[in-house]
């Protein structure tokens, strides 16, 4: 059963991508403050995230005892990142002539680390701006309910979730086939594990049912992304992906009929948008017409059916991010750009989709004050239906 009021909300992953979460929460934050005091409590009991939404979940959680404040500072960190912070890439400058040479020369380093990026300035970056007593103050106050992180286990191939709450019992844990939860205080690890881009970041080692399994991206086979938030009581979700309705098509402009085969990189930026986001639309979907079905029922019918009704409400980006991170491309560390043109992977004039891997790895000020920008229009758009989701209008 979920107490009445009780608000998730449900961060995606994307790398860089997921600086857009950060303007819409600002966005959302001064939208709040107009509506009474701006020193009003945190708006969410419970936080959930997945990779590097897990990142800015576990950030917002340390700081929900500063109210909407939280969102301010989730911004302002944000603009301060840059991709030095996040991760570390060494490749000589002529491995950006040749898409063989670039091939093989990161193949043989991916043998070499398990990965191409080396993510411990990102660990290093987690421990500096994330406090973890603080975490657990949230919740001992009831200022949270949980934080919720999830990964997938390379070892088992289940889906985990790891959820902090102040009880720590077992009392609501969930089992199903693929996805599996268990309550554990979170941690740095898990957030490396949560935020493991696969083949770009290495798996990390994470401890479950007495014995030690490796982890890597929570959006890899997550076929449930509100799951989490459900099993914890919400009855209202508010979940922010980075996904786009329309993304570029592989060369020609989009345009099937003109389109060339496509580049390394552009297939790897294809399967990461699948792995980041095409589950998030269909589980949404699904939480929409079961509560829309049971609302038609009469009451005493929808009170033995195995659901209830709760509200999501998705925002995503308006346009692409394939073609933001094209024109910002030039900013990537000098490395990274290297590799990147080498593969392919920084668009060209017949399309930005060559940029889409890019854009997980654009930790720099162009790009990420664009998809701030992006996500703070988005959110004033729809003022109305934010203002509706917590009570207002």
């Amino acid at each position: 059963m979920s107490a009445p009021g009780l608000n998730a909300l449900v961060l995606m992953g994307g790398g860089a991508r997921t600086a857009y979460q950060a303007g819409v929460l600002q966005a959302l934050a001064r939208i709040l403050s107009l509506q009474g005091d701006s020193a009003q409590p945190f708006p969410f009991k419970i936080l959930a995230g997945t990779s590097a939404g897990a990142l800015n979940a576990s950030y917002l959680a340390s700081r929900a005892g500063q109210g909407l404040a939280a969102f301010e500072q989730l911004a302002e960190f944000w603009t301060t990142l840059r991709s030095a912070q996040v991760y570390e890439l060494k490749v000589p400058g002529w491995i950006r002539s040749s898409r063989i040479a670039a091939a093989l020369f990161l193949s043989q380093h991916v043998r070499k680390q398990q990965a191409f990026l080396n993510n411990t300035p990102l660990v290093n970056t987690l421990h500096r701006v994330i406090s973890l007593p603080n975490i657990d103050q949230a919740l001992q106050d009831n200022t949270l309910l949980a934080l919720a992180v999830t990964a997938s286990s390379y070892s088992s191939g289940v889906h985990w979730t790891f959820c902090q709450t102040a009880r720590g019992d077992s009392a609501g844990l969930w089992d199903r086939p693929g996805r599996r939860a268990e309550f554990q205080p979170i941690t740095i690890e898990h957030l490396a594990a949560s935020s493991a881009i696969p083949f770009l970041f290495p798996a990390t080692p994470l401890w479950v049912d007495g014995h030690r399994e490796y982890f890597g991206d929570g959006s890899m086979r997550q076929s449930a992304p509100l799951s989490s938030a459900l099993h914890l009581g919400a009855n209202k979700i508010l979940v922010i992906g980075v996904g786009q309705p329309e993304r570029a098509g592989l060369a020609g402009n989009g345009n099937p009929s003109v389109a060339a085969r496509p580049t390394l990189g552009a297939i790897a930026g294809h399967a990461l948008a699948s792995v980041f986001q095409d589950t998030l639309q269909a589980d949404v979907e699904q939480a929409q017409r079961v509560t829309h079905t049971l609302r038609q029922m009469p009451r005493e019918t929808a009170a033995l059916m195995p659901y209830r009704a709760v509200d999501v409400l998705a925002i995503a980006p308006s346009q692409s991010l394939d073609a933001l991170a094209q024109a910002q491309a030039g900013e990537l560390p000098a490395a990274t750009y290297n590799a990147m043109a080498g593969l392919g992977a920084l668009g060209s004039r017949s399309g930005p989709s060559g940029a889409a891997l890019a854009s997980y790895l654009l930790f720099e000020p162009g790009f990420i004050r664009a998809l701030m920008a992006l996500g703070e229009r988005d959110a004033y758009t729809r003022k109305d239906e934010l203002l509706a989701f917590f009570g207002l209008v």
